[in-house]
């Protein structure tokens, strides 16, 4: 994300739509790429959502809508294991 207020803009609106258990803003990334044929070095904030894998297409697909970058990292990464208390508080919160 391009700032901390559209980080946590974006992440209070998945809460509220329970399509993520929560989020992670972390300020203070770089973010160093190549965009339309230039090296560029931004500043960004990271944001890690927690979620369950059977929400992972329709969160990807929802954050690709509202998100003002044309082209947003989304990454789904597995979770092998965890705190069985939390991952099940996860897919409660996300459960339809």
């Amino acid at each position: 994300m391009p700032d901390e207020e559209s980080a946590g803009g974006l992440a209070a609106r998945l809460v509220e739509d329970r399509m993520i258990a929560c989020a992670n803003v972390v300020p203070g990334i770089t973010s160093i790429y190549r965009w339309e044929g230039d090296v560029k070095h931004d500043p960004e904030v990271l944001v890690v959502m927690k979620t369950s894998a059977g929400r992972a297409d329709e969160l990807t697909q929802r954050i690709g809508a509202i998100h003002p970058y044309d082209v947003p990292e989304v990454l789904v990464l597995p979770v092998r294991s965890g705190h069985v208390p939390y991952l099940d508080w996860v897919a409660a919160e996300v459960a339809r």
